[in-house]
This record gives structure tokens, sequence and C-alpha cells, in this order.
């Protein structure tokens, strides 16, 4: 059996890129990551983790665009975050009232992924800037960081009951809690 492998899930608009909350991004030339993205990726990437991003992308069921536009603009992230290497994007392309069970905080999209990369989930984490992304990560045993970018300061006050394992105010910060957590591995 091959050594499951440690790994942080990233949410992609307010976490990885510049999101303007309410808005729906299909334009891959729109697509700018957040000055931290690329050291906070490095770091994690010397430190042996692997990186998926999992998105929430009810544009495409409410018909604000398309999967192909939805895709094009995860290969120009990927391009713009390299070196760093993204293994898997997944998203789930239905709306709120869908219901399905892969729009986080469902946790289907995430459970494939564990399964298919073996992932050690005690070794894993979950970065994001939404309530969603919290309880994703939760649900799946993931540590969880919630950035103060985009949704994040919102969510902390409306949801008082929102307790993950570190608020970060920008991926670097982040990057530097796993490493310190992952001391203790």
């Amino acid at each position: 059996m091959k050594d499951k492998i440690k790994a942080v899930f990233f949410d992609r608009d307010g976490t990885l890129i510049h999101e303007k909350p309410g808005t729906y991004l299909s334009d891959p030339a729109k697509v700018r990551p957040y000055k931290t993205a690329a050291p906070a990726l490095a770091k994690l990437a010397k430190l042996g983790y692997t990186f998926f991003i999992v998105s929430n992308q009810s544009g495409i069921g409410r018909g604000y665009f398309t999967a192909k536009e939805v895709d094009a603009c995860h290969a120009r992230l990927k391009t713009l975050l390299k070196p760093a290497v993204i293994r898997e994007i997944v998203y789930c392309p239905h709306g709120p009232d869908d219901h399905c069970a892969c729009r986080k905080p469902g946790t289907l999209l995430g459970e494939k992924l564990i399964q298919k990369y073996q992932v050690d989930v005690a070794r894993s984490y979950m970065v994001g800037d939404k309530k969603a992304d919290v309880l994703f990560g939760q649900a799946l045993g993931l540590k969880t960081i919630l950035m103060t970018t985009a949704n994040g300061k919102h969510h902390l006050q409306k949801y008082p009951d929102l307790h993950p394992d570190k608020v970060a105010n920008n991926l670097l910060n982040a990057a530097k809690f796993i490493e310190k957590d992952s001391l203790h591995e």
C-alpha cells in the first residue's frame, strides 16, 4: 500500500484569488491571485504538501456562465500559480437550492479527492474564506483555516459559533500556521 499524502485543500474565490463578493468570475483575464499566494504555495510545497482546489461554482447552475468558461479560468489560475502544482481542481456546478451532496459544505468532492489520492486527513488542511469552507473541512476531519479576505471577516461576525483552527489575514500567514502546526506531527 502506498503512503498517504498530506494535502492542503483551497477554496478558489476570495482565498487564492481576488473576489468581489456577490460577483461571478467567468473571464480568465480577470483571474488575479493574491500577492501572498505564490510564496505561500512555495513554502507549503517545500513541506511536501499536495494542493487541491474545491470550489462552489453556482454561476453554472444559475446560467451565468458555462463549465467551459470555469475550466478556462482554472487553466489560467494554474498558469499564474506556477511553479506550484495544483494536483486537481474540482467544483460543484449546482445552485444553492439544488441541495446536492457536492456543494460545500457537502463533502462529496472532498471525499472523492481523499480516496483517489490517499490523503491523510489528520495531516491535511482546508483553507477558505466562508463558513461553508470551514464546515466542509471539519466534516472531513481536516484542520481548517478561515481567511479574512473577501468574505472571512463578515462570516466571523455573522457566525459566532464558527470555530476554525486558525484565522489568517493572508495566505502566507496560513502557510506559516501549517508549517508550525506540522512540526508537531
